[in-house]
């Protein structure tokens, strides 16, 4: 089929042929300026008689009043106006005429750019929408909720809202330059005291002791706490004696005439474990009126570490004890009154069912208690101790109950402690909120 030229008609009325228009239209394409210069071509403006400055932008309402302003501006100057520069600028400034120069002048002024980028004003609205969204969302966080207004009413109502949290005291910053107290190490060393105690642990072994008793055992005990204080023995001994003695009694049923050579068969092992300069045998036979032989007493130590597997390195409650006081942060009576009540309670038989990290976080805790320190268990003893305060009442309340009813044939701890060194913390009155109402009223 034979083609046909497509005639269009221009805006003059002129037609042109459809090939040489695309032609014209492609040469103009590629003639044209960039986008941003389309419609910024107005037509020539005349004023007073006199063309207006070509510009290249848009004329607004504004603009048009300040491009006439400044034609009236240049009538007035005659002549010698100033060509004002293609691009949009303030209203210029007119100086005042001097003697020498009649004729003002007037000042460009910069170059002002009045249409930004369209990326940039898109980039501008995104970010404050962002913003925008990032407030409401931080609003709607901040915003109290029906649990939260519950749970704040509930603090109030009980008074912990107004409670201020404790901070937790470095207990070890004092020695970090004493290379005897290994801070380096001292946690590391308590947790496997935590771990050795569990395993070392013996179970209530008294209804298996056909002939002895919890009684028995105390008169024992508190003999034992003369034979090391007449010998000046360290406290390390006088624990490790008791454990030795429990963990023997736990295993080997003992006759009542051979208890008080199991004494001193422990007391005995202990000093050669924890003194330097140990006593004799002959010391010992001599402290018990020679109740026993030289030989006797050596054959009770073989039995002794025989039983046990010669096992001796094991946590006691005094190696606790030196702990947890010092995270009491105390002075020397809460010291005093910690050991006076936890020798009580190594004393009695009842005690037995607690270990002995218990034992110790329950003198001291009793120990604050009877001194009516302001805040009995603070969270720097609950972190070093591992003990909360609920866990240690029935504890403290039977090391309470020794010292407020002391057995009055048992003397022993209560001389010790009633001395000037010892801060003569046996005679202070026991702790009244850890006890029952029936023996407060007979103190």
């Amino acid at each position: 089929m034979a083609t046909r030229n497509i005639v269009q008609q221009q805006n003059g009325g002129e037609a042109i042929p459809g090939g040489l228009k695309q032609k014209k239209m492609a040469a103009e394409g590629r003639n044209r300026r960039a986008l941003g210069d389309i419609g910024n071509l107005a037509t020539t403006r005349v004023v007073n008689t006199k063309p207006l400055p070509q510009v290249s932008r848009p004329v607004t309402r504004s603009f048009g009043a300040q491009l006439l302003a400044n034609a009236q501006a240049a009538a007035a100057a005659g002549n010698n106006k100033v060509k004002q520069p293609p691009v949009a600028v303030k209203k210029p400034v007119q100086k005042k005429p001097t003697a020498s120069k009649p004729k003002p002048s007037v000042k460009p002024e910069e170059v002002i750019v009045i249409s930004p980028d369209s990326e940039e004003l898109e980039a501008e609205k995104k970010e404050a929408a962002n913003k925008k969204r990032a407030s409401d969302i931080s609003a709607r966080k901040q915003a109290p909720t029906l649990t939260a207004t519950l749970t704040a009413r509930s603090k109030a109502v009980c008074g912990l809202s107004k409670k201020p949290k404790e901070e937790i005291v470095d207990i070890d910053a004092a020695d970090v330059d004493n290379e005897l107290a290994v801070v380096e190490y001292i946690e590391d060393m308590y947790k496997f005291y935590k771990l050795a105690e569990s395993e070392t642990r013996f179970h209530a072994y008294m209804d298996s002791q056909p002939e002895i008793n919890g009684r028995m055992r105390a008169i024992l005990i508190d003999w034992l706490v003369e034979v090391h204080n007449k010998f000046e023995l360290s406290p390390e001994t006088f624990y490790l004696t008791i454990n030795i003695v429990d963990r023997f009694l736990s295993k080997k049923s003992t006759s009542r005439r051979e208890l008080q050579l199991v004494g001193l068969g422990a007391m005995l092992i202990a000093s050669k474990y924890e003194e330097i300069w140990a006593p004799e045998v002959n010391d010992f036979v001599c402290i018990s009126d020679r109740a026993y032989t030289y030989q006797q007493v050596l054959t009770m130590e073989k039995r002794i570490l025989g039983e046990l597997e010669w096992y001796m390195t094991v946590p006691t409650p005094y190696v606790f004890l030196v702990r947890f006081i010092k995270a009491s942060l105390p002075d020397s009576d809460v010291a005093n009154m910690a050991y006076f009540l936890a020798e009580l309670g190594m004393m009695n038989y009842e005690t037995v069912t607690y270990c002995y990290s218990m034992i110790a976080a329950s003198a001291v805790y009793a120990a604050r208690c009877t001194l009516n320190k302001t805040n009995a268990w603070t969270e720097t003893l609950k972190l070093h101790t591992g003990f909360s305060e609920p866990q240690l009442i029935d504890c403290a309340k039977l090391l309470v109950s020794f010292h407020a009813v002391p057995d009055q044939k048992l003397r022993a701890i209560q001389r010790k402690y009633s001395s000037p060194e010892k801060g003569v913390v046996a005679l202070l009155p026991p702790a009244k909120s850890l006890l029952p109402a029936s023996n407060i009223h007979n103190i």
